[in-house]
This record gives C-alpha cells, sequence and structure tokens, in this order.
C-alpha cells in the first residue's frame, strides 16, 4: 500500500482567454484526510475541481498523481473516476428523472439474464443509500419535485455508490449550501467514515465553522494562486479569514437595533400553502426578521407565499399598509410585487444566456422603455452599470454572461435585481448559500443597510449564521406553525437549535 499522499497536483494553470483562473497550484491530499480547500468566490476552486473531474484542460506542465501513479488531466477513464469521485455544487442531476435513474446513470441498472431492469433491486438499493440521510425522499419521483435539500442528498449517495473500503478521495464541492443544521450534522458523519475507511477527502467549503468541525488540514487560494496549507489546529477563524481576504478582516458581524419605526410595512395572516398551517406575523419599517426552522417544517415556503411565487395551493391575506388598507388575497400575492432572492439560485435566480445587465434589469423593461415599446438600450446599461456598483459585482462589464460570475457574485446580481425595484420589503430565502466569508459579509452589510433606510426585510435560512448576524427577531416554525418567537440578545444558536428541535 502505498504511503504518500493519495492524491497529488503540481504546477496547475488554467486561463480562460485573458483570465488566468489558476497559476502553478500545487495540492496534496493524504489517505485518511479531510483537507478543506477555501478561497474567495472567483479564486478558482471550482476551476480546480472542474480540471481534476476532467471537465476542463490544464495548461501544459501540470503534474497529478492518485497513489504515486501518474495519471493525465487531459483523459478522463474509468479508472480515474472510480478512485475520484466527486459532488459538484451544481449537482450534476436530471430533474426529469428519478433517484433510482440518476444513480444508474453511473453505475448501470441491474438486470436478469434477458436483460430486464430487476426495479424492486434498483429501488431497494436507492433506498439503502439515501436513506442514511433519513428524509424520507421518494426515489420513484422525478428531482425535479424534490426540495433542495433532498437533490443535495441524492448527489452525494450517487457519488457515495461502491465506495465502502475504497481508497481514493471524495470531492465535495459546497456540499451544505442549502442543508440545515440536522442534515449537515448526518453529512459530516458520512465524510468521516469515508476518511475513516482510509480515503481521502477534498471539502469545498465557505462556512468557516464547518472547516473547523471537520477538516484536518486546509489549502487557501486566492486569485488562482495558492496561498498557504495549514493544519487547521494551527488557525482560528480571523486568521484563516485574512488568509482568504488578505488582509484583516472582521468575522463577528452582530445586527444593530433596527433603526425604522414600529409601523407595520407587511401584513400577514392565517397563511396555508403545502405544510404551512396558518402563519401570521407583521413586519415593521427597518426590521430584519427571520424564519427558520428545520426540513420540512414549511419555513422555506413563507418567502415564496408572501412574494407569491410558490406553485402550490396558497391561501391566507397580505397587506401594505403603507400602499392601501385593502387586504389582497394570498393567491394573488404577486400582484403586490414584492420581489424574491430564491433559495436555488442557478435555477430560479438567473437566465444562464442572459448577460449580467440583462439578468439585473429583467423586471425593470417596462420602466426601460421608449414609444412604441422600443428598449432605451443607453439608459438600460447605465442603469445595470449604476447597481453593478452599488453593490459590487465584480464583472468584465454589463454586457458579460452570467455564467462568467462567481456565485456569489451572482447572488450580488440578484439581489441588485430586486433592490432596483425599490420595493418595500425585500424578501430573502437562503441568501449566503454557496458564497465565501468575504462576500457573506458585503451582503451582510448591504442587507443591513437597506434595514436602515426603512425596507423591511424577511430571512428565511437555514444557516443558524445568517439568522444571527441579520436578523432583530426569529420566528422558527414548527410542523407548519410558529412555535416560537426570538427577539434581540436572546438570538444565539442554541436557542435557535433548541427552539427548531423543539428540545426547549
Amino acid at each position: 500500500m502505498p504511503t504518500g499522499p493519495v492524491l497529488r497536483v503540481a504546477a496547475l494553470s488554467k486561463r480562460f482567454g485573458g483570465t488566468q483562473a489558476l497559476e502553478d497550484v500545487d495540492l496534496e491530499v493524504a489517505p485518511g484526510e479531510i483537507h478543506a480547500l477555501i478561497g474567495p468566490n472567483g479564486s478558482g476552486k471550482s476551476t480546480l475541481i472542474k480540471i481534476l473531474a476532467g471537465y476542463h484542460h490544464a495548461e501544459p506542465g501540470a503534474v497529478a498523481e492518485l497513489d504515486g501513479e501518474p495519471f493525465d488531466l487531459g483523459q478522463v477513464t474509468a479508472s480515474r473516476h472510480d478512485r475520484l469521485r466527486f459532488v459538484h455544487q451544481e449537482l450534476g442531476l436530471v430533474g426529469e428523472l428519478s433517484a433510482i435513474d440518476n444513480l444508474a446513470l453511473s453505475h448501470g441498472f441491474a438486470r436478469t439474464a434477458f436483460g430486464n431492469i430487476r426495479w424492486p433491486e434498483m429501488e431497494k438499493r436507492t433506498s439503502a443509500l439515501v436513506g442514511r440521510f433519513g428524509l424520507g425522499i421518494d426515489v420513484r419521483r422525478p428531482l425535479a419535485t424534490a426540495t433542495p435539500v433532498q437533490r443535495t442528498v441524492v448527489a452525494i449517495a450517487a457519488a457515495l455508490q461502491g465506495w465502502e473500503g475504497r481508497r481514493g478521495v471524495l470531492v465535495l464541492d459546497e456540499p451544505t449550501a442549502v442543508l440545515p443544521p440536522g442534515e449537515v450534522a448526518r453529512l459530516f458523519d458520512i465524510v468521516r467514515e469515508v476518511r475513516d475507511a482510509g480515503a481521502g477527502v477534498l471539502y469545498v467549503s465557505h462556512r468557516m465553522d464547518e472547516i473547523f468541525a471537520l477538516a484536518d488540514r486546509v489549502t487557501v487560494i486566492r486569485g488562482g494562486r495558492r496561498i498557504a496549507t495549514r493544519p487547521v489546529a494551527e488557525l482560528t477563524p480571523r486568521t484563516l479569514a485574512e488568509l482568504m481576504a488578505g488582509e484583516e478582516m472582521e468575522t463577528d458581524h452582530r445586527p444593530a437595533s433596527p433603526s425604522g419605526s414600529a409601523d407595520p410595512v407587511l401584513e400577514v395572516r392565517d397563511l396555508w400553502a403545502g405544510p404551512l398551517r396558518g402563519v401570521g406575523f407583521d413586519l415593521a419599517k427597518g426590521e430584519r426578521l427571520g424564519i427558520t426552522g428545520l426540513v420540512g417544517s414549511g419555513h422555506e415556503l413563507v418567502p415564496y407565499a408572501v412574494c407569491g411565487a410558490h406553485a402550490g395551493r396558497v391561501s391566507g391575506r397580505l397587506r401594505l399598509p403603507e400602499r392601501s388598507e385593502r387586504w389582497t388575497e394570498a393567491r394573488d400575492a404577486d400582484g403586490l410585487g414584492l420581489p424574491l432572492v430564491p433559495a436555488d439560485r442557478a435555477h430560479e435566480g438567473v437566465i444562464g444566456d442572459f448577460s449580467v445587465g440583462e439578468n439585473l434589469t429583467l423586471p425593470l423593461l417596462d420602466r426601460l422603455r421608449a414609444r412604441y415599446g422600443v428598449l432605451r438600450r443607453r439608459r438600460e446599461s447605465a442603469l445595470a452599470e449604476d447597481w453593478i456598483r452599488r453593490v459590487g459585482v465584480r464583472t468584465a462589464g454589463h454586457g458579460a454572461r452570467i455564467t462568467t460570475l462567481s456565485g456569489g457574485n451572482q447572488q450580488k446580481v440578484v439581489m441588485a435585481r430586486c433592490l432596483a425595484q425599490r420595493p418595500p420589503v425585500l424578501t430573502l430565502c437562503e441568501p449566503t448559500a454557496g458564497v465565501d466569508i468575504a462576500t457573506r459579509l458585503q451582503l451582510y452589510d448591504l442587507i443591513e443597510r437597506q434595514a436602515d433606510e426603512g425596507m423591511g426585510v424577511i430571512v428565511s435560512s437555514s444557516d443558524t449564521q445568517d439568522l444571527l448576524a441579520l436578523c432583530t427577531r426569529v420566528l422558527v416554525v414548527r410542523d407548519g406553525r410558529i412555535a416560537r418567537e426570538i427577539s434581540g440578545r436572546d438570538i444565539t444558536e442554541s436557542a435557535l437549535v433548541h427552539a427548531m428541535e423543539g428540545t426547549e
């Protein structure tokens, strides 16, 4: 058995046109090690992962070894993928297919001697793989009907097929971006099982608490270069954040008291949607209201129902008191014009074939039209550039395709699109999923500035760090109803978790 690193890459470089995405990056993952890879959005992490997977080709001169055996980064072989398993940030699932079919795409179907598929065996095999997470996934339904959490679990299960006892590397790219605390703990247990079996784990994450809870070593890359590789035990959250950002930065963000008045800017009564059972609340001007709960509690549906974006049946009443004394039926909530920053940015937030500017100005086209419906392109460009500057989007320009931006910068574009509508209420669902610590703090400051100017903010999140950093009041949803309200200094990690679990 080789005693060196299970994975070694050296002099890894990649250029896209005039952009140097990676430059002479070295990385080693030892057997039985969880090695974290961390860096700001756009630092090159995803490019590195895609080169290992064979999606991109490295520049000439790169060296790669598995268990001391050289392999060609430009050739994708069955042997290489048997020892390198991936869960990508985009998950790589086919939404029209079931969990059974998605897992069979990589490992084939169980068949009879006559070539017929043994469906009972396939269902049993898939149920056993996804059942480790305890989410009750129906493995026969199309994944398009599943929640983001359930799709993440299926992607992880697909990567772990046939992994038991193997020596290799499991690569996880932002696996917990949409997972609440209970599911994160289950994932950590499975990752540790893989490590304890002798495999290496390359773990890409923006969540600093995960790095310190899980990883043995961490490599920081910034601007396409490797900055440092350190044992996690030798670091603190502050020193790790400074390695990422290249400067001193404050990592402990806590909200100030609301600066707005106590007058409600939004009133919600008797809201029913999916598992929600008669939820009601008031949102004051300048307030940052958090809504959270475990998977299936219904908390994640509140923003969609309030904004008229829930696809299922919905009932209840809403009112914007400053606009009208009349109540609006929840089924007509889209007429209120409240914008939503959705949970699934890639599928619900951006249009990949559109430019940054087109994504940003999409709901504002009526405002930008001249007579006879002609779009005033110059005005559209000026508006897009103004908001790109305001929210700090890093892009080559408003004409760049949205998919050329990092996840954090795409999130800023979605946020800018909502703010450009000048709404009385900003509604956010999982606002920092898949963004690095520096971008996370920038988004916190941006949200806080809107609240300081009198905008009401709703933050639905399974990430307790978001709730602690942003919210002045949190509603905890359990079994479809508001089980607890926590305010001010009483909002702590322990209080939130106990309220979600029902163990107060």
